[in-house]
């Protein structure tokens, strides 16, 4: 697992993304609460996908807003039709060369099933998807957190990450 929890999560109940830990692509751990007090928008990604073209809207949405303190944070995840087969690595060359990603792509997760990254199992749980399913569907889920730490919006791998500006603007303001 690439996300741990803090050695409160066996004890406590998690209030907020703030309080997990995520492994970088380099297997370095990230604190999430580095991002405290940020609107976020944590998306799985996938290299091989027909959504892939939305890193695109995604570094423009990053850049746009990460002056107001906002950031996007991607999840690189191989569960979807093995559509991010690449090491984490061949990723990060694959977003920088393709879409010149600025916006942090951590280190290759599961988001579904019994390997699910914490991350994901506590995203699922907080904004279930149509009809109450806490499972993925597919490459570019894109979850909208706010700057307290809260899931506020989940939204379906064909919403276009230009469709979720005016949520991300309202948050901001």
């Amino acid at each position: 697992m690439m996300c741990l929890l803090s050695s409160l999560w066996r004890k406590t109940i998690m209030n907020s993304i703030y309080e997990f830990n995520c492994k970088n692509a380099q297997s370095e751990t990230v604190s999430l609460g580095e991002y405290a007090n940020k609107v976020l928008l944590i998306v799985n990604t996938a290299s091989k996908c027909g959504f892939t073209p939305q890193y695109e809207g995604l570094n423009n949405l990053h850049l746009k807003y990460r002056e107001k303190d906002f950031s996007v944070l991607g999840f690189p995840c191989n569960q979807f039709g093995k559509q991010e087969p690449g090491t984490n690595e061949e990723i990060q060359e694959f977003c920088s060369i393709n879409f010149q990603i600025e916006f942090p792509v951590f280190g290759k997760i599961d988001v579904n099933g019994p390997s699910a990254d914490p991350l994901y199992q506590y995203l699922c749980e907080k904004k279930p998807g149509l009809l109450g399913s806490k499972n993925i569907k597919w490459n570019f889920t894109k979850f909208l957190v706010d700057q307290n730490g809260d899931v506020v919006s989940r939204f379906a791998p064909n919403t276009k990450p230009e469709d979720i500006e005016k949520e991300i603007d309202a948050l901001l303001k």
